[in-house]
Order: C-alpha cells, then structure tokens, then sequence
C-alpha cells in the first residue's frame, strides 16, 4: 500500500503534466485558427484554376496529345497519359510531432491498407512521406518501402515542398517510371472531424466544364499553350492544398487530444485526492487506537 509521501508525489506530477497538456491545448488552438485561414485563403486560387482547365477542356488536351512541340508541351502531353497502374507512388503526409491521438496512425493504417490491396492486383506500391511520423512508421512496418525520400514537415505548409513533390513526381511519370501518383492525407472538416482522403494525382485529368465555366473564354497565345503550363501548377497547388488540410487537421487533432487528456488527468487527480484523504484518515485512526490501547494497558 502506497504511503502518503508517494501519493502526494503522484498527485504533483499529475498536476505538472495536466499543465503541459493544457499548454499545448492552446498553442494548437491558436495554431488552428491560423492555418484555418491559410486554407480558406487557397481553395478560391484553386477553384478558379481548375474553373480555367476546365475551359479550356478536351480541345487543348487533344492538341496537347497530338501535336507536342516544344519540351513544355511534350512534358505536359505526358501528364496525361492513362496506362495501366503497375507501378504506384503514395505522397503520405503526416506530423513531424505526436500528441494528436490517431491523427497520424490512420493516415498511415489507410496507406497501407491501399498498398495491400493494389499488391493483391499485382501492382507495386512505394511510399514518399512527408512528415516525421509517416517516415517512421512506414520504415517500421514490414511491406513499406520509401520512395525517393523522407522528409519532415517542418513547422508550416511550405509552398516549395509542394513544388520539389509535384516536381519528383511528374519527372518519375513522364519517364515511365510511374504508372500513377496517389495523395494520402487527413482532410479538415470542422474542429471536430477529420477524414482522411486517398486522391490520384497522376495521371492528369481534366476537370468536367461545368456551368460556371462555360461562358466564353478569350486565351492568349493559345488554348493548348496555357493548358501544357497549368498543368504542372495544377499538381504542385493539389499538393500544397493537402498539406495545408493535413496541418489544420493535425492541430485540431492535437487540441482535441489534449484537452481529453487534461480532463484524464483532472480525473486522475480527483481519485488520488481521495485515496489521499483515506490513507490519512486511516492512518489517524491507526495512532488513535494505538494511543488509546497504550493508556488503556497502563491503567489497566
């Protein structure tokens, strides 16, 4: 049975971790609302992006596939390409840190499960992750195999890590080393839910015209030559949104964790509070009928 002086220790070191918890609750809180707006601020360029290649449509595609001149053009025409998917790349994005409950388990749990399956197919499946925790759980479990690199995260979305990704990644497709690019990463709903979402890449293609996009459109040089330049910016753009969506959704995931984790230990405080006051009250109780007992066999 635990003595008071061990109680009283566990019960302060309870309360310094309940401290940690709650400060780290709140730097992900501000953290939040911050990439919060980063995200709000990116999905109107790329609703319009995908408005423009939706406009310009099949025709430039088709001019694209047919008559590829100059390298631009001939390197966006590959971007096109559909071809069976033996060979797959999954961009994994996951935190550097921990402390977001299963933030990072489920993104990686949902990229496994998609290699097991496409590997039944006959397919081969290797991994690119962005973050330190992908990195080290994929390293750690038995089928994974990394692609080019790990990295880590860093601090805030980086628009350049989105470009080096998209980059690497157009390189290896156009050269045939590729049959197809894939996106795994937790997607922002509210404060309160995240998902995570699996989304191709490559190949490329292009977004229906819908009725917002249909008036009429004057494009300067030409259709096909802004089509063979949107194309690379379209990719590195649905990267950068992934990774703003993964780091909103990991700070959410992080202050819900520690806000569970405080009111655990606030609990945990409360239940040795009390096991506190009944080893003390035992105790008295102890040296009452201890003294008791002595006065008693002296006077008897």
């Amino acid at each position: 049975m635990a003595n008071l002086l061990d109680i009283r220790r566990r019960i302060r070191s309870v309360k310094n971790t309940q401290q940690i918890t709650r400060a780290l609750r709140m730097i992900s809180a501000a953290k939040l609302r911050r990439a919060q707006e980063q995200a709000m601020a990116a999905r109107p360029y790329a609703e319009k992006l995908r408005q423009i290649l939706a406009a310009l449509g099949d025709a430039a595609a088709g001019a694209l596939s047919a008559e590829a001149s100059s390298p631009a053009a001939l390197a966006a025409a590959r971007l096109l390409e559909q071809r069976p998917e033996q060979t797959i790349r999954v961009i994994v994005i996951s935190s550097d840190q921990g402390r977001a409950g299963a933030f990072n388990t489920n993104v990686v749990k949902a990229a496994l499960e998609f290699q097991s399956q496409r590997q039944a197919q006959g397919a081969r499946v290797e991994f690119d992750a962005v973050g330190r925790k992908a990195r080290d759980l994929l390293t750690r479990f038995a089928l994974a195999q990394l692609g080019p690199r790990g990295r880590e995260f860093g601090p805030a979305p980086r628009l350049e890590t989105a470009r080096e990704l998209a980059a690497e990644a157009a390189e290896a497709f156009a050269a045939g080393r590729l049959d197809a690019v894939y996106l795994a990463g937790n997607e922002f709903k509210n404060v309160l839910q995240q998902r995570v979402r699996m989304e191709r890449l490559l190949p490329i293609t292009a977004p229906a015209e819908s009725a917002a996009s249909s008036l009429a459109w004057e494009f300067a040089p030409s259709a096909d030559a802004i089509f063979s330049a949107l194309l690379p910016r379209y990719l590195a753009t649905r990267i950068f949104a992934g990774l703003l969506e993964s780091f909103a959704a990991e700070h959410a995931a992080r202050m819900n964790a520690m806000d569970t984790a405080s009111r655990n230990a606030s609990d945990m405080i409360e239940a040795l509070t009390l096991h506190l006051n009944r080893v003390r009250q035992a105790a008295i109780t102890k040296e009452i009928i201890e003294v008791v007992s002595g006065a008693a066999a002296l006077t008897g």
